[in-house]
């Protein structure tokens, strides 16, 4: 179904492209939410978050804001924002009334911002003009985000919204698609009585320990995978791409996963974070992952959140492989 999504938005693309348009369209990437992440709690859940937090910051100003699409195009509340939180003072005129006007004004309030923020240029890709006047509800939530983390840093931002995203990129070939997850808040911090896992309590025991313990999930991890024709040698690094990782879950479970559904040979990080991400999911339907474990953490090779989700699998079918 998001394969039809991505084909019929790239078509509508190109066809309400002018022709004259579509040289200087060459190359440009866009990123659209996918349609079921719309509907996901935590992001409802930012999205009044943030709401409330602008309406408090600008109720001297009798300004309401009920839609974070259809309220912050205009560069009206973004400027009031700006001077109310900032304390800076901008030659705007107060309402632009044309697209133009509007685009003008944005300009010059983006340009303040970049002064205030002093975020890496990195950062500040995740938002534009363009994209902000175009009602982009992803670039819109980055950037209040941002601002809402440097002008209010005490705030407690609803932690670890993310999203799953279509980026499509047109070039000469065609239009090329691929999915990912873009996180839009941080993690965040685990309570305090909650901070310690398994894993915490294992890696303060030693590298012998330690070793031992890996050994024994590599033992069943190899068991479980035998049936496929393939094995595991080293923990740390055979895991990054998500891709044996769903395999072993499959296994595990009496299931194949479609090849349709993840990538099988990635080459980019972005397809090993789709991989991944997959993985993690199938997981948390399992009622598994006692503790959040970020995608990002497994492509990047970190130990102690590989061995987190081997070791859920391990707690829980380890008996599998040992009657096998």
């Amino acid at each position: 179904m998001d394969l039809d999504y991505s084909e019929i938005f790239a078509q509508a693309s190109i066809e309400t492209k002018p022709s004259e348009d579509i040289e200087g369209f060459l190359g440009e990437k866009r990123k659209i939410i996918q349609p079921q992440s719309l509907k996901d709690p935590k992001l409802e859940k930012l999205k009044t978050f943030l709401i409330d937090w602008i309406n408090g910051s600008l109720h001297q100003e009798h300004i309401v804001v009920k839609s974070l699409e259809e309220d912050l195009f205009d560069g009206l509340i973004l400027h009031h924002l700006l001077a109310r939180l900032g304390d800076v003072k901008l030659d705007v005129e107060e309402i632009a009334l044309t697209a133009t006007a509007q685009k003008r004004k944005l300009c010059v309030v983006m340009d303040a911002l970049k002064q205030k923020l002093r975020l890496p240029e990195e950062a500040m890709q995740k938002w534009s003009v363009e994209q902000i006047h175009s009602r982009d509800l992803l670039a819109t939530l980055h950037l209040l985000v941002a601002m809402a983390k440097h002008f209010k840093p005490e705030l407690e931002l609803p932690a670890g919204v993310s999203v799953e995203v279509l980026i499509l990129e047109v070039s000469k070939n065609g239009i090329k698609s691929e999915k990912m997850i873009e996180y839009i808040t941080d993690q965040g911090v685990v309570a305090e009585e909650d901070t310690s896992s398994p894993m915490d309590e294992l890696l303060k025991l030693g590298a012998q320990k330690v070793n031992t313990v890996k050994q024994a999930i590599l033992h069943f991890v190899n068991k479980n995978l035998f049936n496929l024709g393939l094995s595991v040698s080293s923990m740390d690094s055979q895991f990054s791409d998500g891709v044996i990782l769903i395999l072993l879950i499959g296994q595990l479970n009496g299931y194949f996963v479609h090849l349709n559904d993840f990538c099988f040979r990635p080459t980019t990080t972005s397809e090993m974070l789709q991989n991944v991400s997959l993985a993690l999911e199938l997981l948390k339907d399992q009622g598994l992952l006692q503790h959040p474990v970020a995608p990002e953490d497994i492509v990047s090779q970190d130990v102690k959140a590989t061995l987190s989700v081997l070791y859920a699998l391990f707690k829980k079918y380890k008996g599998r492989a040992e009657d096998s």
